[in-house]
């Protein structure tokens, strides 16, 4: 999108420089009232961050929905798991067909006992206990108009053809949006028709832009991140003087060659004086998709691949139909006879005569049989968010077809395919699996041992799949699964495998119990710890000796970098993932084959962003800044405050306090207040006291030394460019924000001193026209008493709770904060968010990046593949993309040594082996160097470093790191690490 450029001074009247903000932003006086007022339907708290990636109206809409499923193989396990988790009013399962062995490498609600049992009764009871406010239901009879009628959407899976177009052409005429998901072995496919004429309410999940000024739009600094497009629609609002933009209907803009935004006329408008902002409209888009029975999969593009695919679809269905079965795996008679079958079939449309790949449809063919866990998890994740789409109308739907295929998993061209005889099906729990990639390979995942470091949404998802797949099920393998964070209600819509009744417990043990009832031959181990510097002594040579691979599901960039480099220590392959909001990635690491881990540098940054002092407290411009203040504000009132009284409680008087900082924290808290107070009237006057004292007296204040018009020495205004001139406001209890910050702050008053409060803000207000406005001019000064020996509670901030009033005056601050400066204020969900760094997610997404990266693990745990083997995801599954790419290989560095009896010992990071017995110059720490020292052969390298440095191996130590250096005639050359297996 088109780049805006840096703030500049404004050359004529129309240019004006505004503030940044979102579009969603609620009026101040709204603050707390999104809160009481919101439907019953949503349990804010659980379904928390999933609320950051859709909004309260889409969130209602799901709640109220009804949804049929068809079809509970791995593929509707996982559809029905999503769609649960996520909240959806009610869901109907269908399926009266038996379980069978091969369904249980995919579908986690069935178990041996269940063999035989209809599959939609076996799963109803576990669907239904992943969240309580689901209906759950079971239809036993057919799929007829009658039934279809109840429902919104209706998502068929691993559906026979014949009964697809039925049902899609009922569904169609009817109104009812449709979805087919299917996966045979290592290719998925989903198509949608949500009808010829459906309006999308918000296309997409970026917030709404706002930045700008009338006239030609300079945008500030802060807008670096944000671009408008020629034709987006923009409205005004808060603006000073040119009044007649705000609240204007939306007006279109075109973008500059600078990034300037032009609006139009606005000559005949007033003078613009200060403030507002311009904030991008969001139109809605129709549109209009097909039934199946009409509708043509050329209508993606020329992609020779997806019409392909296409027709083995349809080859194996008509394979099915005659022949009662799927093709019997690896078996090359059936084979090419779905090759004949797709190659009799008519041409697509768009084809171009072009002919068929026919070596892609046979490999198809032979792993069709199977049911793979990964495959189900990725399609089920899409197959859900687009049942989100139709029921929200809440991001663009799919454009009818899509599919996916992981082909890559297979052996490379000219290494020997599976056979037959090791794929027949051995009536155990892994027949899904067995039948694509052999018994053989079962044995393989069997012995492995992982480390899974993170219990989380993604790490549950893992847990999940290493069970279904069989990783480390062996007698010798096992999982050991790090995390030393509690359940928390918030966790329950996307954190699967834990309940209400685990709330409060670890999660690692409680993921780990939970995974070995998904598979008993599992032994999961939990460690309730961190992997960092201090837990190296449990994590270490011994550990990692033990372990074949990692996965980390992390969710911070600081936490990954130092598993990564864990990883590239020991030489273990790592897989990792990461979300946020409907945008997900999957990575896979491999020693020698592909590039360490690198966390992008941006993104490290920012996860460390704080904000100058003297911008929080006299000059913010952004939304972030005011929530930064008020949050400091609730630190230093409520909790700094009472630790520092309850440290000083011997003093008598200020004047004994210890520096000017702790006199300053202590006349805030004190405030006009000449005792310790006894009542709530005494905490409310005092909250009173402090909205005064922060949102008019300071302000009143910080004008007297800078008057609006200040003009600076080179004649600019002081008051300009990210400076914006704040103005005091004046206490209305009528105004719902002043009332709710003094509800806040007397209650945290309270709270503190050890009395009661109150939530009556009726009887609040009532109370406010009775007491006598606070004035500042008296302060408390530096020689009165401290109240005497006084004990306060400390109060720690906690923003996950509704009831505590943190969040309430957290948000009432911001929010008023904005008001004095003029900036559009973040609404109590967003100053949430901003407080406590919360991560936008949905089950979705978290499920979908799990799949791609047990579909890596597929490669890792088999025989060496090639980098070309291996692959990166992105998806973004509100806009519908989705990207796999090769990773980059490893930077190899050579350099000349002598070879000698300890050859092959030494090893280096992700790159190229080393065999160095004997150096020239090396060196083990930046302190002590064994440089240019004479190594004979006869000495053990242990030795020499011991001589040198007093070094003495840890017990149990198995490695010994070193920092190589080789000197070169023009430049000195940089090598990684060297490790010395002891």
């Amino acid at each position: 999108r088109c780049r805006p450029p840096l703030s500049r001074e404004p050359n004529t009247s129309h240019t004006v420089t505004l503030s940044i903000s979102t579009a969603d932003c609620c009026p101040a006086s709204g603050l707390r009232m999104d809160v009481l007022e919101t439907s019953k339907l949503v349990d804010e708290e659980l379904y928390s961050r999933q609320l950051y990636v859709l909004d309260m109206p889409a969130m209602q809409r799901i709640r109220e929905a009804k949804v049929l499923l068809s079809g509970l193989q791995g593929l509707g396990a996982e559809v029905a798991k999503n769609l649960v988790l996520m909240g959806v009013g009610s869901l109907t399962l269908h399926d009266p067909h038996p379980t069978c062995w091969s369904d249980l490498a995919a579908q986690f609600f069935l178990s041996e006992q269940d063999l035989e049992t209809s599959r939609a009764e076996a799963s109803r009871e576990l669907v239904a206990k992943l969240n309580k406010g689901v209906q759950v239901s079971v239809h036993t009879g057919d799929i007829t108009e009658e039934l279809l009628l109840g429902f919104q959407v209706v998502v068929l899976t691993t559906s026979k053809l014949e009964e697809q177009l039925k049902v899609g052409t009922l569904c169609h005429e009817l109104g009812i949006c449709f979805l087919v998901a299917d996966t045979r072995g290592l290719v998925g496919q989903l198509f949608c028709d949500f009808g010829e004429d459906f309006t999308v309410q918000d296309p997409t999940e970026a917030e709404p832009l706002t930045a700008g000024s009338p006239g030609i739009l300079t945008l500030r600094k802060e807008t670096d991140d944000h671009y408008f497009c020629d034709g987006d629609l923009v409205t005004f609002s808060g603006i000073e003087g040119m009044v007649e933009l705000n609240g204007c209907d939306p007006r279109p803009i075109r973008v500059q060659e600078d990034g300037t935004l032009e609006i139009g006329n606005t000559a005949t408008f007033s003078r613009y004086l200060r403030g507002g902002a311009v904030t991008e409209v969001k139109r809605p888009k129709t549109v209009s998709h097909v039934s199946a029975s009409t509708s043509e999969v050329g209508e993606l593009g020329n992609f020779k691949r997806p019409m392909c695919l296409h027709q083995a679809f349809r080859a194996l269905h008509q394979f099915q139909h005659l022949h009662g079965r799927l093709p019997k795996p690896w078996d090359p008679v059936d084979a090419e006879m779905v090759v004949g079958l797709a190659r009799s079939l008519e041409p697509l449309k768009g084809t171009k005569g072009e002919p068929l790949d026919e070596a892609l449809v046979k490999t198809v063919a032979l792993s069709s049989a199977g049911g793979l866990s990964p495959m189900a998890a990725t399609m089920g994740a899409v197959a859900a968010q687009e049942v989100l789409k139709a029921i929200s109308r809440k991001f663009m739907p799919l454009d009818q077809w899509l599919y996916f295929d992981a082909l890559d998993c297979l052996p490379e061209d000219g290494e020997p395919l599976p056979k037959p005889e090791d794929c027949a099906p051995r009536g155990c729990r892994y027949d899904g699996q067995i039948a694509v990639f052999g018994a053989g390979f079962q044995e393989k995942l069997s012995w492995q041992h992982y480390l899974l470091v993170g219990a989380g949404a993604i790490g549950c998802e893992l847990l999940k799949s290493f069970a279904l797949v069989g990783l480390g099920a062996g007698p010798s393998g096992g999982v050991t699964v790090a995390d030393m964070d509690h359940v928390e209600h918030s966790n329950l819509s996307r954190q699967f495998l834990f309940t209400t009744q685990d709330i409060g417990r670890l999660k690692a043990e409680v993921a780990a119990e939970a995974t070995h009832r998904l598979n008993s031959d599992l032994q999961v181990t939990p460690l309730t710890m961190l992997l960092d510097p201090t837990t190296e002594h449990i994590f270490g040579d011994n550990f990692f000796s033990r372990v074949d691979g990692v996965a980390a599901a992390l969710d911070s960039f600081q936490a990954r970098k130092y598993v990564a480099a864990r990883c590239t220590h020991y030489l273990k392959p790592l897989l990792e993932a990461g979300t946020q909001g409907t945008m997900g990635h999957a990575s896979v690491f491999m020693p020698h084959v592909t590039e360490a881990y690198r966390a992008p540098t941006s993104t490290l940054a920012s996860e460390e962003t704080t904000y100058p002092v003297c911008t929080l407290r006299y000059f913010p411009s952004r939304v972030e800044h005011t929530v930064q203040w008020a949050r400091n504000k609730f630190e230093g009132l409520f909790c700094l405050s009472a630790e520092t009284i309850n440290h000083n409680q011997v003093l008598t008087s200020l004047a004994e306090t210890d520096g000017p900082q702790v006199l300053t924290l202590l006349q805030e808290v004190l405030g006009i207040l000449r005792e310790r107070p006894q009542t709530w009237q005494d905490c409310v006057l005092w909250a009173l006291g402090h909205w005064q004292l922060c949102f008019c007296y300071s302000i009143m204040q910080l004008l007297n030394h800078f008057p609006p018009d200040k003009v600076l020495e080179d004649g600019t205004l002081f008051w300009s460019g990210p400076k914006q001139c704040p103005q005091p406001l004046e206490f209305d209890a009528n105004q719902d924000t002043h009332l709710l910050y003094v509800l806040a702050a007397a209650n945290l008053y309270a709270q503190m001193h050890g009395l009661p409060g109150s939530r009556d803000q009726t009887a609040l207000r009532g109370l406010l026209k009775l007491l006598p406005f606070p004035l500042w001019g008296h302060v408390v000064s530096h020689g009165e008493e401290l109240w005497g020996s006084v004990n306060t509670t400390v109060t720690r901030a906690s923003q996950d709770n509704d009831s505590n009033f943190h969040m309430d005056f957290v948000a009432a601050a911001a929010s008023l904060r904005a008001q004095n400066y003029g900036i559009l204020p973040a609404n109590r969900s967003q100053s949430k968010r901003i407080v406590g760094k919360i991560i936008p997610a949905i089950a979705t997404t978290t499920a979908a990046v799990a799949g791609l990266v047990g579909l890596e693990l597929y490669k890792v745990v088999g025989r060496p593949r090639p980098l070309s083997a291996f692959r990166h995801c992105f998806l973004h599954l509100a806009e519908n993309r989705f990207n796999r790419w090769v990773p980059f290989a490893p930077a190899i560095q050579k350099a000349w040594c002598f070879l000698g009896s300890t050859k092959n010992r030494f090893y280096s990071g992700f790159g190229t082996l080393w065999s160095m017995p004997s150096y020239s110059a090396y060196h083990c720490s930046p302190s002590q160097s064994l440089s240019h020292l004479p190594l004979p052969h006869t000495t053990r390298v242990t030795e020499l470093v011991q001589q040198v440095t007093g070094w003495i191996p840890k017990p149990g130590q198995r490695v010994l790191v070193l920092e190589l250096s080789c000197e070169g005639e023009d430049e000195d050359t940089t090598f990684p690490p060297l490790h010395y297996e002891l």
